[in-house]
């Protein structure tokens, strides 16, 4: 081994007199008799702390005890007094007035538009004033179909500032799954195209029968003219008699007519309708239905274009001016000199 050699240099630095360990100079408390210059450098003492402020007394113990019993009984009682469903109602209705403000709007603009362009610009600010009011519907209560359904209706229908109809038909179809019976009859109607490239007739029927098992007065028109017509499905008039006669006790003019007129016609009341009406009301309310539906079908048909027309529908009108010429003729035929001869 040469004397150039790493060791031989370790070895010379330790053996001289003043060296001290590189592990005994980082150790503070460790008495250095080669460097006592070091060990008072390096010593130190730790601050000396009495057994009171060590251990906490028994009264400031008993204290904090009582002081987080506190809270927890405070939160136990908020949590006990919290009812989840008081948030859901108050976003409901804060979404729901929402909805009425744009809904004004709306029918504002529904009642000027046919004396004016799609465009014009007075109808601006109350298109604006429409979404942005369903637009914090939707901000204020997500699962409200009403808001989606109006806001989709808004996208699709008017001439508003940034609509966009993939976005009306995304927020029809999230509608009318939701279970909107409104949302559910306009996406049947909108899949009902005559188009060659699109088979959606059954997507379509689905979406209405939906709609219709929650009574929707226009799905049940809709659906009873299809029945009536086997369009899609087998035709049966006793189903399309069914759908127009809920979907006139609903108010609608057109079933009331399509009703009258089959009765009319000849068709029989289906049993199903007779049967529902006698378990409604009281005893006297059935009594009295059972009479009313043993009446003449004319006598039927009459009710029926009357509610048309009381609905604001010219046809019933005309439908009741033409029973009226009917009666007038059949009349003066039994009492003309003729007819009491041959009597």
């Amino acid at each position: 081994m040469g004397l150039d050699s790493p060791v031989s240099d370790w070895a010379m630095v330790c053996s001289k007199p003043n060296y001290v360990p590189y592990t005994e100079q980082l150790s503070p408390t460790r008495f250095h008799p080669r460097n006592p210059v070091a060990t008072e450098s390096l010593s130190f003492s730790p601050p000396a702390i009495s057994r009171s402020e060590t251990r906490p007394s028994a009264r400031k113990m008993l204290r904090l005890s009582s002081k987080s019993l506190a809270v927890n009984l405070s939160s136990l009682r908020r949590l006990q007094s919290y009812t989840p469903h008081r948030e859901l109602h108050s976003r409901n209705k804060k979404a729901m007035e929402f909805i009425a403000k744009g809904w004004n709007a709306l029918k504002e603009v529904d009642r000027v538009i046919d004396f004016c362009e799609l465009n014009d610009h007075r109808l601006i600010p109350h298109l604006r004033t429409a979404k942005e009011n369903f637009e914090l519907a939707l901000e204020a209560d997500n699962s409200n179909t009403h808001a989606r359904y109006w806001l989709s209706k808004l996208h699709m229908k008017y001439h508003v500032p940034g609509a966009c109809k993939a976005i009306g038909a995304a927020l029809l179809v999230e509608a009318a799954e939701m279970g909107d019976p409104d949302a559910q009859y306009d996406l049947g109607c909108h899949l009902r195209v005559e188009n060659d490239w699109v088979q959606s007739d059954q997507q379509a029927f689905f979406y209405l029968e939906k709609a219709v098992d929650q009574l929707h007065p226009g799905a049940l028109y809709l659906l009873g003219a299809v029945y009536l017509t086997g369009d899609c499905v087998k035709k049966d008039v006793a189903s399309a008699i069914w759908c127009f006669h809920r979907a006139s006790e609903k108010g609608h003019a057109g079933a009331a007519i399509a009703y009258g007129s089959l009765l009319l016609r000849g068709e029989q009341v289906p049993e199903a309708i007779t049967r529902l009406q006698v378990k409604r009301g009281t005893p006297g309310r059935r009594a009295k239905t059972k009479e009313s539906s043993s009446t003449d079908p004319v006598e039927l048909a009459k009710q029926q274009f009357e509610a048309a027309a009381n609905a604001g529908c010219d046809l019933g009108l005309k439908w009741l001016q033409r029973l009226e010429e009917a009666e007038e003729r059949l009349l003066a035929e039994t009492t003309s000199p003729e007819a009491v001869a041959t009597a």
